[in-house]
């Protein structure tokens, strides 16, 4: 189980491939604030309504000066395959190794369908400008939970 990130903690830094192949790195954002959400595999029903939820969203999330990047264990081709399927826009970044899941406090035992299992934990880490953690949102729901990041955000 990896340790969870408080509000105030420096965000663990990453460089990880996105869905072309390109590295993205959280330090490409810094000066703006940056969504980073984890989640379990790509074309998956909850992982897709998650991503379509933020980029519906991004425009506005963008216009409140938020970037956002969605990370899963997943490989490259999949993220990919997952962006063209469900003309996704958001940043779609590939974890294989888990290294960054686990640094953000993403794995760990959660239930699925009623057994205890180990997996990425669904989260959403708010970063602000400097690199800190402004809000961590863990065993967060697949939907309505875009919605209610923006309502916390006061967007």
């Amino acid at each position: 189980m990896s340790e969870r990130l408080q509000p105030g903690d420096t965000a663990p830094a990453f460089t990880l491939p996105d869905a072309d192949g390109n590295e993205i790195s959280l330090a490409d954002h810094k000066g703006r604030k940056v969504i980073v959400y984890f989640y379990p595999s790509a074309l998956t029903p909850g992982c897709t309504k998650q991503a379509c939820d933020f980029t519906d969203n991004l425009d506005l999330l963008a216009g409140a000066g938020y970037d956002v990047i969605g990370v899963s264990p997943d490989k490259p081709e999949k993220l990919a395959k997952f962006r063209e399927k469900e003309n996704l826009k958001v940043t779609l970044v590939a974890d294989p190794t888990r290294e960054t899941v686990e640094a953000y406090g993403a794995f760990g035992e959660k239930k699925l369908y009623g057994k205890v299992v180990t997996g990425v934990i669904r989260s959403t880490i708010v970063v602000d400008e400097q690199g800190e953690v402004e809000h961590a949102f863990y065993n967060v729901k697949a939907t309505g939970h875009v919605a209610k990041i923006i309502k916390d955000l006061g967007i």
